[in-house]
């Protein structure tokens, strides 16, 4: 059973009205307007060697998140903190609108909230992974005296 998920007032079950075929309509349109992008086409273009290949990849990771395929193998943190230095937190927002405008274009309706629904939730922990940090303190932090007694008491 493929999970629903709740948009507004409408329940969408996103593997109703995508196939594998939808999705590598989508990941190769939308790549090549990433290509093309002012802001985006150059990190893709410098971080990416072999195109056909990354788009097969980029198609079977939609396909594991979207159809529970479980044809995608790789690691998308790790492969985007490498280019850490080149990508900002609006980036995602650019990434993000580019996502809209394609599936809205090649998409059904349904599959296209679908698809920006998920989308959005990627890049969100994606940007969590990459940018968010908890605020260090550079003292360690006193015990408190119930926990010395706790401890204590254990011994």
């Amino acid at each position: 059973m493929h999970l629903q998920y709740m948009i507004g007032a409408r329940v969408l079950n996103p593997a109703a009205d995508i196939d594998e075929a939808d999705l590598a309509r989508v990941v190769d349109a939308f790549y090549a307007r990433i290509r093309a992008d002012a802001e985006l086409g150059p990190i893709f273009n410098q971080a990416i060697d072999d195109w056909p290949g990354h788009l097969t990849k980029l198609t079977a990771f939609w396909s594991s998140v979207m159809l529970t395929s479980g044809r995608y193998k790789g690691q998308p943190v790790p492969a985007h903190l490498k280019h850490k230095d080149r990508i900002t937190p609006a980036l995602f927002d650019r990434w993000l609108s580019l996502w809209k405008q394609t599936t809205d274009e090649v998409m059904a309706p349904d599959a296209a909230l679908a698809l920006q629904s998920k989308a959005l939730r990627i890049a969100e922990s994606l940007k969590l992974a990459m940018f968010f940090r908890l605020d260090r303190r550079t003292e360690p932090r006193p015990a408190r005296e119930t926990d010395r007694l706790q401890r204590s008491a254990h011994s």
